[in-house]
């Protein structure tokens, strides 16, 4: 998976909006005002911040050695990924997705349920 797939996948998910309050180098896509991942366009190789169970962050470091603790971030609730490499896209989506979802459940119900109706057709 490449940058822009990863970009087009995050900003797929209801609600998501892509934000820089880090400075116009870091894309940050939150959900409900809580950030859920970050990119660095500039950046090569492509790199990725996702959120993750602190337990399975430590499994997929364990089994990948494109997934470490996060990049300046909390080590134990963020992973940093390496695009391109030998994550497959599959694999990639679903991290998002698992990330956006951790985010999603802090949410309060009356945000969660908007994005639910976001999400029907």
């Amino acid at each position: 998976m490449n940058l822009s797939d990863f970009c087009d996948h995050c900003l797929s998910l209801a609600g998501t909006e892509i934000t820089t309050p880090f400075g116009p180098e870091v894309l940050v896509f939150k959900v409900g005002g809580k950030m859920f991942a970050t990119a660095v366009p500039e950046e090569l190789p492509h790199r990725v911040n996702l959120k993750c169970d602190p337990d399975r962050s430590l499994d997929l470091r364990d089994r990948y050695e494109d997934i470490v603790p996060g990049y300046h971030m909390n080590k134990k609730h963020w992973n940093t990924l390496t695009l391109g490499g030998q994550l497959t896209g599959p694999l990639i989506r679903e991290l998002v997705e698992h990330s956006y979802q951790l985010v999603v459940a802090s949410l309060p119900r009356k945000v969660q349920a908007s994005l639910a109706e976001d999400k029907t057709p």
